[in-house]
C-alpha cells in the first residue's frame, strides 16, 4: 500500500534528520584538512554538497534500528556507504561522458572548465586534467570510506571482527561486482541489441546497484546487532531485501532516465539513447518492433551524432511498444516478492521506514 501523506512527511523528515547527522559528521572529520590542493577539496566534496537522495545510508540506518541497534553510532558507516557510492559515480560520468550530475556540471567537466580559465591549457590538455582531477577524487573518496568504516571500532563497536568483516566484504564482493557491472555496462552498448535477454541485463543492474544496496542492509543489521554473521536470520532477510530493492531503484532510474524531467532529474532526458545503454526498456521494445522500427533503434540507438528528432522517435517507440510500463511493473514485482523478508523483524518505526524506502524507490521523480 502506498504511502499516505503523513507517512510520507515522517519519511522524509526521516531522509533529512539523517542526511544531517552524515553532513555533521562530514564536518568534523580531521581528514578534511588532508584534502589539498584546493582542486581536490572541491572536488571531494563537490557531489556530497550538491544534494544527493543518500538512500544507501539512510537504509543502512533504518536497518540498524530495525533490529534493536543504536543508529546514531551507525553513523561512521552510513557516511562510508555514502561516499563509497559518490566515488563510483565520480568514475562512471568519466566513463560515460557526462557533463551533468544533479543539476551541476560533472567533476571532470567542472575542472576542465577551471583549466580553460588558467594560463597553459588548451582544450585538450583541459579535457586531460578534468579526466585526471576525477579519477583522483574518486580515489580520495575511496580510501576515505574505507577509513571511516574502520571508524566504527572507536565508536560503535567493541566487536573488531564485524568492523574486519564489514571492511573484507566491501573492498572484494561489492567492488568487485560494481567493477564488473560497470565494465559490463560499456560492453553491452556495443552488443546487438537482438542478443541481449532479460537476465543478462537484470545480472548487470543487480552488480551496478544491487550490490551495495544489499551491502547497506547487511552492514546496518550487523552493527545493531554487533554480530560478523552474514547467515543471521535478520541480517539474511534485511540484505536480500535491500538488495533485491536495488534493483528495483534501478528499473526505475532507467525509466526516469528516459520519460523524467530533465529540470528535477539534473541531467539529459534521453541520454540513455545515444549512450547505447543497454536496458529492460529496450530490450522489451526490441523484440515488439516491427522489422521497421528495429532498424530505426539499430541506427540511433548508440549513436551519439544521432538528431534530437531520432532520438525522440526511438524514445517514443520505447513508450509506445510497452518497454516503460513493462519495466515499472518488473520493479513493482520485485518490490513485491522481497517484502516479506522483512516479516522476522519486531513491529517499529524502522521497519515502516525500510518499507516506505521501497515504496519510495519505485515512486520517485528523480
Amino acid at each position: 500500500m502506498p504511502m499516505n501523506s503523513e507517512q510520507q512527511q515522517q519519511f522524509f523528515d526521516a531522509l533529512s534528520e539523517r542526511k544531517t547527522w552524515m553532513l555533521d559528521y562530514l564536518g568534523q572529520d580531521r581528514r578534511k584538512a588532508l584534502f589539498v590542493p584546493e582542486d581536490i577539496h572541491d572536488a571531494v566534496y563537490s557531489y556530497i554538497m550538491a544534494g544527493g537522495k543518500v538512500l544507501r545510508p539512510c537504509v543502512l540506518y533504518f536497518a540498524c534500528g530495525a533490529v534493536g541497534g543504536d543508529e546514531r553510532l551507525a553513523t561512521p558507516a552510513a557516511v562510508a556507504v555514502e561516499l563509497f557510492h559518490t566515488w563510483t559515480l565520480v568514475h562512471d560520468d568519466i566513463m560515460d561522458r557526462d557533463p551533468l550530475r544533479r543539476g551541476q556540471p560533472t567533476v571532470h567537466e567542472e575542472f576542465r572548465r577551471r583549466a580553460l580559465e588558467r594560463p597553459g591549457y588548451n582544450e585538450s590538455e583541459a579535457q586531460h586534467y578534468g579526466m585526471s582531477i576525477g579519477m583522483m577524487t574518486g580515489e580520495v573518496q575511496h580510501g576515505w570510506a574505507v577509513s571511516l568504516l574502520s571508524g566504527l571500532y572507536d565508536r560503535s563497536s567493541d566487536n573488531a571482527e564485524v568492523v574486519l568483516w564489514l571492511i573484507q566484504y566491501l573492498e572484494t564482493e561489492v567492488l568487485l561486482a560494481l567493477v564488473g557491472g560497470q565494465t559490463l555496462d560499456i560492453q553491452y552498448t556495443k552488443a546487438s541489441i537482438d542478443t541481449m535477454s532479460e537476465e543478462v541485463v537484470f545480472d548487470m543492474l543487480w552488480r551496478k546497484t544491487g550490490a551495495l544496496y544489499q551491502f547497506a542492509g547487511m552492514a546496518g543489521a550487523m552493527i545493531g546487532l554487533n554480530i560478523a554473521n552474514p547467515k543471521h536470520p535478520k541480517v539474511k532477510a534485511i540484505s536480500d531485501f535491500t538488495g533485491g530493492c536495488g534493483t528495483a531503484f534501478q528499473l526505475q532510474d532507467d525509466i526516469l532516465g528516459l520519460i523524467g524531467d530533465e529540470a528535477t532529474l539534473g541531467k539529459p532526458v534521453g541520454s540513455d539513447i545515444r549512450e547505447g545503454k543497454r536496458t529492460v526498456i529496450l530490450c522489451h521494445a526490441f523484440q515488439k518492433a516491427t522489422c521497421v522500427e528495429k532498424q530505426l533503434m539499430l541506427d540511433v540507438v548508440g549513436n551519439p551524432e544521432a538528431s534530437d528528432d531520432k532520438v525522440q522517435q526511438v524514445k517514443q517507440l520505447m513508450i509506445s511498444l510497452g518497454g516503460v510500463a513493462y519495466a515499472r511493473v518488473l520493479a513493482e514485482q520485485r518490490i513485491a516478492t522481497v517484502m516479506d523478508n522483512l516479516d522476522v523483524l519486531p513491529v517499529s518505526p524502522y521497519k515502516q521506514y525500510l518499507i516506505n524506502w521501497a515504496e519510495y524507490l519505485i515512486g520517485r521523480s528523480f
